[in-house]
């Protein structure tokens, strides 16, 4: 088993009596089945549906203060604690950001030897294992106690992109994504049945009518690795965006309905010149609507 602590990673807390409801108003998953020990993957998105913070979230038993904590990028936690400030109007909530003293250690590859207080199975995809809050002071300490190898980053890095689990800045810009674009709706992200939330109308439309017709898909890389951004084409024509890359494995952001139709008429996709395939053709045709479990 490897834990790798992902410094790019930042904690907010929502604690008060109205936390649960306040929060399950906002966002994509269903906050009410949360609990100690429960992960879920979720996300703020704007009135027009798009995403601004992608998050897991968790229910902090009452030793640690109760409340919910939410594993966002470090990068959007000050924002995401600011704008759910904004919301929270006269609801009995109070928002901290505890970036600066409360990280996340990601373990994969095994099924932990004990599980810490804050620790939850990754809601996304069963390969990406455990996240552990937990300050970066600890981490090692923690990894011995669930029985993994500490490893650097980079190594959860190439595990997430094997995965096909997108990460927001790289494989799909915040504020310009749509949730099923993202694959949210195929890992969980996405609630059909809970009720209202911001953005909710313009998601449910696009689940109903199957109108969702770009996706980040799993991709094989030949030799060298396209840069990120580099423009997919499907023989001359352009179906997409590459995004991450690591090793012979990448994700890219791509135009399905296009690259369907390209490959079907014999056409080979490419991306800064270089040769990249399908992981799985399947993943650029539509699944099963699905709610999540």
């Amino acid at each position: 088993m490897k834990a790798a602590f992902l410094r790019d990673r930042g904690v907010i807390k929502v604690g008060g009596e109205d936390a649960r409801n306040f929060l399950n108003g906002l966002v994509t998953t269903d906050v009410t089945l949360l609990r100690p020990g429960l992960g879920r993957f979720g996300a703020l998105l704007t009135p027009q549906g798009k995403i601004t913070t992608d998050f897991l979230i968790t229910e902090a038993p009452s030793g640690h203060g109760g409340g919910f904590l939410i594993d966002v990028p470090r990068p959007l936690a000050a924002g995401l604690a600011t704008k759910l400030g904004f919301y929270k109007l006269r609801a009995k909530v109070v928002v901290e950001d505890l970036s600066d003293s409360l990280g996340v250690l990601a373990a994969w590859g095994g099924e932990p030897a004990m599980k810490p207080d804050l620790a939850f199975a990754d809601p996304r995809n069963d390969a990406l294992g455990w996240r552990i809050l937990v300050p970066e002071e600890l981490a090692s300490k923690v990894a011995d106690l669930v029985g993994a190898d500490l490893v650097d980053s980079d190594a959860y890095e190439a595990h997430r992109i094997k995965a096909g689990v997108p990460r927001g800045g790289l494989d799909f810009m915040y504020g310009d994504a749509f949730p099923h674009e993202t694959n949210m709706d195929r890992l969980h992200g996405v609630d059909f049945d809970k009720g209202c939330y911001v953005g909710q109308e313009v998601v449910s439309r696009m689940q109903h009518r199957g109108t969702a017709r770009t996706r980040i898909v799993r991709v094989v890389l030949d030799d060298f690795s396209p840069e990120a951004g580099a423009t997919v084409l499907a023989g001359e024509k352009s179906v997409g965006t590459m995004g991450s890359t690591s090793g012979g494995n990448g994700l890219a952001l791509l135009r399905t309905d296009r690259v369907a139709d390209a490959l079907d008429a014999g056409a080979s996709l490419s991306a800064g010149g270089l040769a990249i395939h399908l992981t799985d053709p399947n993943d650029i045709r539509p699944a099963p609507k699905q709610t999540v479990a």
